[in-house]
């Protein structure tokens, strides 16, 4: 069989097999650089597969790869779309930036003794979220979820050699994923108990509009557990302090890929396995995810406006956003749904890209608080011109792709005869101008401290990752074919199959 056959699986198996290799790799030679160089290469030979597997689902149509040639439902299916497909070069796009990008950052943050353990548990959660996004088993999405959240545990504890609580943060993390992962699986077994079968396009076709309380208890379960994952509020007290005290070049990851991949699930539940005409869906849009992404719109966004540090206020301000993405779904349309899948890809773009920017500042000033900004558009020009740009994208400025998420938003919401709820996208988006320019105000218009040392630009290991990031940012802003298009068509396609 061809190497182009078995693509499907690349994503997983290789960075599965190199994760133990980096573990037993010395990390003492060549001052660290072989488990780095390991696990890049790694990275974007992942993220080289993952882009085939985007241009062939495109161009010639979904994919469906049977793992030991046993077909479906009988066997494990990893199935394609464009829906996951946007969201696998996304997660594996992001991975690839951050590998090269954490080497300066995580010398100065993680303890040496743990540098390769935290290669190896970053692409293990990286295999995870891929793991979760590829597989059309639904049980196999309890499986990678698992792995992934895991290695995130270990990930955030490791920022523990710069903060010790980041310990009790990724504890928290841990009981609220647990609980999570607990209502997840829960509903699943009710869906089984119901169907008979775990393979997602099945569980549809056995149910096929069978509106009974065991399937709603069910769906509700996975809802309830999918929502501690992608820090839906009010289920997000985990977030803040897990982005806040993990190493930067860990919450420059999650922020970008952790809860993008939560929410697809919970829209790949909604459309492909329950369907949006069961009358549970509709109630669940209308009383639960609607009322709840407003809610997160406006008050993680309050909140963040008071942050005195710039990771907790991205990581509140990543609770509104993640309110945004739910929101679009909870109009039931294909034009809401469309503009969540773009909103969730540019979402990465920015959030990957002001991570980004606060960890070289971290590296440089040696800290994330907002006062140590101050000045640094002359201090740290290429750093303040990225967290800038990445920022005004978060607000939704005009050639950027955060312009065209809230763009496709409004559009969605008059479409669907809901102008209030346009009103509300528009008011919620002020309060980024408010948590967002204060950051700006600080590094343009505040002078640094007179007696602040003299501290250079960021290395090139990470100012490049950092600016395809942003320049990102301004592309799909600019040229919306890849996002807007591809979105709807496969909004389109998921809305057919939720029927």
């Amino acid at each position: 069989m061809s190497l182009l056959a078995q693509l499907p699986v690349i994503p997983i198996i290789v960075p599965l097999v190199a994760a133990p290799l980096a573990v037993l790799m010395p990390a003492e030679k060549m001052g660290g650089r072989i488990p780095y160089i390991w696990t890049t290469l790694i990275a974007w030979t992942v993220f080289a597969a993952c882009v085939a597997i985007f241009y062939s689902v495109a161009t010639v149509g979904p994919i469906s790869y049977h793992l030991g040639d046993w077909a479906p439902p009988i066997g494990i299916e990893y199935r394609i779309d464009l829906a996951n497909a946007l969201v696998l070069t996304l997660v594996s796009g992001i991975g690839a930036l951050v590998f090269p990008f954490s080497y300066e950052s995580i010398r100065s943050e993680i303890d040496p003794r743990q540098i390769n353990l935290f290669y190896a548990a970053l692409l293990i959660c990286m295999v995870g979220l891929l793991g979760v996004t590829i597989t059309g088993d639904a049980f196999n999405v309890f499986v990678f979820l698992e792995i992934s959240s895991l290695s995130t545990y270990a990930l955030v504890a490791m920022g523990a050699n710069k903060d010790r609580r980041a310990l009790t943060a990724a504890f928290n993390y841990l009981v609220m994923g647990t609980i999570g992962a607990t209502f997840f699986v829960i509903g699943l077994g009710l869906l089984y108990q119901a169907t008979g079968t775990l393979n997602m396009a099945d569980v549809k076709f056995q149910l096929a509009g069978d509106n009974n309380r065991m399937v709603e208890a069910g769906f509700a379960f996975i809802i309830v557990g999918m929502g501690l994952k992608a820090a839906m509020f009010p289920m997000h007290l985990w977030m803040p302090n897990a982005y806040a005290y993990a190493p930067s070049a860990v919450s420059a990851f999650i922020a970008a890929t952790s809860t993008k991949v939560a929410v697809y699930v919970i829209i790949r539940f909604i459309y492909t396995v329950i369907g949006a005409d069961f009358d549970f869906a509709s109630a669940a849009f209308a009383w639960l995810i609607a009322p709840l992404a407003i809610a997160g719109m406006f008050f993680a966004s309050i909140v963040a406006i008071f942050q005195s540090d710039v990771k907790r206020m991205l990581a509140y301000s990543s609770v509104g956003q993640i309110g945004y993405m739910l929101f679009g779904v909870s109009f039931g349309t294909e034009q809401g749904l469309a503009a969540s899948l773009v909103h969730l890809f540019n979402h990465g773009l920015m959030k990957g890209a002001l991570f980004m920017a606060a960890a070289a500042v971290m590296l440089r000033v040696g800290s994330h608080a907002c006062s140590g900004y101050a000045g640094l558009a002359k201090r740290m020009p290429l750093t303040a011109a990225a967290f800038i740009i990445a920022g005004l994208s978060l607000i939704g400025v005009p050639l950027t792709v955060g312009f065209i998420s809230k763009w496709q938003l409004l559009s969605a919401a008059f479409d669907s005869g809901r102008p209030w709820a346009g009103f509300l996208i528009v008011a919620s988006s002020f309060l980024a101008v408010i948590y967002i320019g204060r950051v700006i105000e600080l590094m343009v218009l505040k002078p640094a401290p007179e007696n602040a040392p003299p501290i250079k630009e960021a290395p090139l290991s990470m100012l490049i990752p950092m600016m395809i990031l942003v320049a990102a940012n301004i592309y799909f802003g600019l040229n919306t074919e890849l996002t807007v298009d591809l979105a709807e068509r496969a909004a389109h396609a998921l809305m057919g199959a939720g029927r």
